[in-house]
């Protein structure tokens, strides 16, 4: 790739501006199809959801749907969902519905009933002797996708020339390896067609920032002053303090001490509060109720950090005793991971030691208004125990999605509506608590050959 401008990471700690183009022309989200989404790694489902041999799923992005399919068991492959013979996709998505999945030997064209087996041969041409001896075997297989997992995970990427996805995700994949989110399993996943750009749709879940503006009930709880850090592609944020001298390993994930004199009330408020309003999800029933116990087992006056590391090793062993073990992770390593990682384009991952909040947004067509998003949580379970879940269209409403979610809903439409006023003189993002959104930026102006964001003079 060629860059439009000679912007690097460094010079995201300064004040930066950005067109609102890529939110509201339609003409940018066609080129999105060829210039971006043909080009990236993209999460494209979870391992769990593809256990046997047989078992698929499908993925759709734009006029791209993607079969994924388990062909051994140790061997996933993924193809274009398309006939050769005339086009018709294999495998239809049901109206109304998120997505196809099953369980099949073969995929049956259902046109002409060309047939396919696991492996993207062509095993049924009919008629086949009218063509002359031209259907080989490499023109009638299936178009194939690369794929590759990564922490639970599935990715594919259509462009065969691409980098591995390893490669792809660092550090995303050294920095969270060590949470293990291969063992975790889905706890509930829902999704909504939103009145927004699916950039718009993203970045709302980039940073905390908008906490004091948008989640008004936390600030009871909980400090949320934060930083934004840029990495390569992808972007971390986490807990700041905007006195460094109150600065805790851990004080910058979701796993902190909250806002009070005694840390053993506030531990426990602040992890009920998040529970509660973020649809059971953010951290644990496990990690709520050993707060809960806290003021039974620490005395009064308790350090912050002795209520932090108690708190944890006390969730631990009550996890092991319904036969969940956590991994192993360093405070300096918790301190590392921050609260919350993007993944570029189009993936966010809250993590905690035992479970992940995530976020995922793709284009409604080519519509620059509209998207698909959608929202899962995973978590740790005694093996066996893991819930049955499927994707679940949830209407906009606290109800559905909980208080938090709710409101950072509230703001989306708004700030695609109000990127179309005559009045926007332009974005303005914070240098320290933003720097993954102009980050995103840069990366996505580096794909799309279009304006970078640009030094505020």
């Amino acid at each position: 790739m060629n860059k439009p401008t000679n912007l690097g990471i460094e010079d995201l700690t300064e004040p930066l501006t950005y067109s609102a183009e890529s939110f509201l022309s339609r003409d940018y989200a066609k080129e999105e199809g060829n210039k971006l989404w043909a080009k990236v790694w993209q999460h494209a489902g979870r391992v769990e959801e593809i256990p046997e041999v047989g078992n698929f799923i499908t993925y759709n992005v734009g006029d791209d749907s993607i079969l994924i399919v388990r062909t051994a068991a140790d061997t996933i492959k993924a193809y274009h969902n398309v006939c050769s013979h005339r086009g018709r996709q294999l495998v239809d998505t049901p109206p109304e519905a998120h997505s196809a999945c099953g369980k099949r030997t073969q995929f049956v064209c259902g046109f002409h009933a060309w047939r396919y087996d696991l492996d993207g041969n062509c095993t049924h041409k009919l008629d086949e002797g009218d063509w002359k001896g031209t259907l080989t075997d490499v023109r009638t297989h299936l178009g194939e996708v690369k794929v590759d997992t990564w922490g639970g995970w599935l990715f594919i990427n259509m462009d065969a020339n691409a980098a591995p996805l390893h490669e792809y995700l660092d550090p995303v994949t050294k920095t969270l390896g060590p949470f293990s989110m291969e063992k975790m399993r889905y706890k509930w996943r829902q999704w909504v067609i939103f009145d927004c750009n699916w950039k718009t749709a993203i970045e709302a879940f980039m940073e905390p920032y908008h906490v004091e503006g948008t989640h008004t009930q936390l600030l009871k709880y909980g400090q949320y002053y934060a930083y934004s850090k840029a990495h390569k592609l992808h972007g971390v944020s986490g807990f700041d303090e905007r006195d460094p001298t109150m600065k805790m390993k851990q004080s910058s994930t979701i796993t902190r001490a909250g806002k009070g004199a005694d840390a053993r009330v506030s531990t426990y408020e602040l992890q009920n509060e998040i529970y509660t309003t973020v649809n059971n999800a953010s951290t644990t029933e496990t990690l709520v109720n050993a707060a809960k116990r806290l003021v039974d087992e620490l005395p009064e006056g308790t350090p912050p950090g002795d209520v932090i590391k108690h708190w944890l090793a006390s969730a631990r062993a009550d996890d092991a005793k319904r036969g969940i073990e956590w991994p192993t992770i360093t405070p300096e390593q918790m301190g590392e991971a921050g609260l919350a990682w993007s993944v570029f384009p189009n993936m966010s991952i809250l993590q905690g030691i035992t479970f992940a909040l995530c976020y995922r947004a793709r284009p409604y067509g080519d519509d620059p208004n509209k998207c698909i998003f959608e929202s899962y949580a995973i978590e740790r379970f005694p093996e066996g125990q893991e819930p049955k879940t499927e994707w679940v269209y949830a209407e906009a409403t606290a109800e559905k999605w909980g208080k938090v979610l709710s409101q950072d809903f509230s703001n989306m439409a708004a700030v695609q509506r109000g990127m179309k006023s005559r009045g926007f003189r332009g974005t303005l993002p914070n240098p320290h608590q933003e720097r993954k959104v102009t980050n995103f930026h840069r990366v996505l102006a580096d794909y799309m050959q279009a304006d970078a964001p640009k030094l505020i003079k």
